[in-house]
Parts: C-alpha cells; structure tokens; sequence
C-alpha cells in the first residue's frame, strides 16, 4: 500500500468517527455512556479493518488448520525456500507434479535414485528403457526399470530430466531420493521442519 493509499484510508477512518462523534453528540447521550459507545464503536472498526487488511493471512491459516485436521502434511513457501511439515508418521511428505501430474512423495535421504511407482509413472508418461536394474527396498530387492521425468516442479524449486526408478516394491508410494535433494544448494531439518532451498 502506498502513502496516497493510506492517506485515504485515514481520512476515511477519521471521517467515520467524526459521524459517529455527531450521532452521539445529536442524541446528548451522557458523556460516560458516549465514550463507551465510541470506543466499541472504535473496536469494531479496527477489527473490520484487520480483517480486510489480513485477509489472505486469515485464509492461508484457515488453509493450514483444515491441512492440520485432516491430518495432511503441510507445505510452505518462504521466499525461494520450500518449508515442509513433519507429517504424524515422522515421515516427510511433499507435492509435485512430474510432466504436469501432481503426485504425493515420501522424501528419503536413504534413497539414492528417485523411485516411482508404476502407475504414477504411466499417468505422468514416464517411459522405461535400457536394461533393468536391481533396487534394494525396505520390501526386498525389486527389478526396476529406468526412466526420466522431463519436468519436476516443487514449490519454487524446478528441475529437469530427473533420473527416475520405475518398480512397486514400495507399495505403490513414490519416494523424492538423493539425486533430487544434492541438486539443492541446501537441505536440513529445523524443528520439526524440512527446509528445500534451491
């Protein structure tokens, strides 16, 4: 907000209570009564006017505490940063989308290739090719196949042609693995955070 703009906005403020002060005068409330009045009067015009100044803090909190009740993991963007929640199972979850797709990732510093499942790899048109390769999981050595994905967007972190694993050994979840996190000039946990920075 500029200097112009708020110089209208007091003038407004001002105005609104001048013609509140003339009701009260007009009417020859008492002067204890009239002060109380104007003072709620007052209250209730900074609390609208809080509100209308916070508006989009006031929705992104409503937007947090819906994530919160539902139990999803929480994102946020803290300038070129991307701050992701500790989720109620110790894990960190994220949303991307891959070629367009949105998906669900469980980030892993334990993983050294980024692995997809293979029906997120078919909705985000990920083809595999080359020989197959054995990939050690929590489940087991599985056969996975090798792809890449052509556009990975997190928050305000982009990469392309991310080298990919295609198998189910996870169960269907997709894992985030290091060749994503090294690319990053910076990654840690902070009190139950996450913190990406490209």
């Amino acid at each position: 907000m500029n200097d112009g703009d708020q110089a209208i906005h007091f003038i407004y403020l001002v105005g609104v209570l001048v013609l509140v002060a003339s009701a009260l005068a007009v009417r020859r409330i008492p002067i204890a009564q009239g002060l109380r009045m104007g003072l709620a009067w007052l209250l209730i015009f900074l609390a609208i006017f809080a509100i209308f100044t916070l508006r989009d803090d006031f929705r992104e909190l409503g937007r947090r505490l819906m994530a919160e009740g539902r139990g999803e993991p929480h994102a946020v963007q803290s300038g070129e940063s991307l701050r992701i929640r500790q989720a109620a199972d110790g894990h960190f979850w994220l949303r991307a989308t891959i070629n367009g797709e949105e998906t669900r990732f469980l980030v892993d510093s334990g993983a050294t290739i980024t692995s997809l499942s293979r029906e997120t790899a078919q909705r985000a048109g990920i083809e595999t090719a080359g020989m197959p390769v054995m990939v050690a999981t929590a489940n087991g050595s599985v056969l996975a196949g090798r792809g890449r994905i052509d556009r990975f967007v997190t928050g305000p972190i982009e990469r392309r042609d991310l080298a990919v694993h295609v198998h189910d050994g996870l169960g269907g979840t997709n894992v985030l693995g290091m060749n994503f996190l090294s690319s990053l000039s910076a990654w840690g946990v902070e009190g139950g955070w996450l913190v990406l920075r490209p």
